[in-house]
This record gives C-alpha cells, structure tokens and sequence, in this order.
C-alpha cells in the first residue's frame, strides 16, 4: 500500500526510496508514541495519513479505496450536467483508465475541450 500511495502522491522521488520512507516515517511515529498507545501492526490509515503530510494533500483525498467513487462516477456526473451524455462517458472512461494503471505514465490521462454555456 504504500508504495502504491507513494507512487501516486509523491512526485520528487522515485520508488522503491519513497515507500520505504513512509514505511519508515510509520515506524518513527509509532516509536515516539507512548507504549499503551503503541500499535504492533502500521495499519492503512496510518500510511494514507503520512502519505498526505508528505504530499501536503488533504488526507481524505488520500483514500486507497476509489474503486466506490469510481463505480458510480458516470452516473453522479450525468446528475449534475444534462444533454451531455457521450462527453460523461468519454470523461468517466478517461478517468476508471488513469486510475487503473492502463495508460501509459509518460502520456496526458485525457485531454479534454469543454465548452457551452455555463449554468
């Protein structure tokens, strides 16, 4: 997990050197800790919370699980914009294949022209 965290948030290093620092960050945060409080096992939420002081994100845009909001990305996006069916469609593929790792890391997830009136 987090080298898979570290690979997407973390940008001015290059792996395995940036995991193995959350990794280690985890470690050293657990170590300060007192020892009723100390954990035996670095959960996830742990690793996603240092991934995002690292990356200064805010920490719930660093969530391992996107694959709900993923699910339902096509349809809350056809809620909100109308008439615009085809363009959501090609948005939301776009975006499920950037997330899953099948485009190419050198190359645009997408590049879009949007236009039309707002509201």
């Amino acid at each position: 997990m987090a080298a898979e965290l570290s690979d997407r948030y973390i940008t001015d290093r290059h792996l395995p050197d940036k995991a193995i620092d959350i990794i280690d960050e985890a470690g050293a945060k657990q170590r300060m800790t007192s020892g009723a409080d100390r954990k035996q096992v670095i959960d996830i939420a742990e690793i996603e919370d240092i991934v995002s002081k690292i990356a200064r994100v805010p920490a719930k845009s660093v969530s391992s699980n996107d694959i709900d909001k993923l699910a339902n990305l096509e349809k809350n996006l056809k809620m909100l914009v109308f008439g615009q069916d085809e363009a959501i469609s090609a948005l939301a593929s776009a975006i499920k294949l950037s997330r899953a790792g099948l485009r190419d890391s050198k190359k645009l997830s997408a590049h879009l022209y949007l236009q039309g009136l707002p509201g």
